[in-house]
């Protein structure tokens, strides 16, 4: 693990001690109506338009469906000058080990 990973475990107790953390969702549009943990959604293809949209001072965890493309946008990030993004290692396929985020209790892949 690098400073710039973070597990769904990690990930988890930040939510559930009421950390503000930014989750931003690089899947495309039908990924997130099929399963959203409350991130905003910017598919990878549109971050490179888009990044300025997000504030570099915020703490933000990005992921995708198994951490590829998140790993992607959390470099393209911090060669923009982004210091505190995380890439959500595995993905959301490792996420139903554990609950939900607080903010969408629903999610929940199946």
């Amino acid at each position: 693990m690098n400073k710039y990973e973070i597990t769904t475990l990690e990930l988890k107790k930040l939510l559930d001690d009421g950390k503000r953390v930014f989750l931003l969702d690089v899947r495309e549009a039908y990924e997130h109506e099929r399963l959203n943990i409350g991130g905003t959604l910017i598919p990878l293809n549109q971050l490179r338009h888009r990044f300025r949209e997000l504030d570099s001072e915020d703490e933000i965890v990005v992921y995708c469906m198994r951490g590829n493309r998140s790993a992607y946008a959390v470099n393209f990030l911090v060669q923009r000058g982004f210091k505190n993004v995380k890439n959500l290692v595995g993905g959301l396929k490792d996420w139903p080990q554990h609950e939900a985020p607080e903010s969408n209790p629903e999610a929940r892949l199946r």
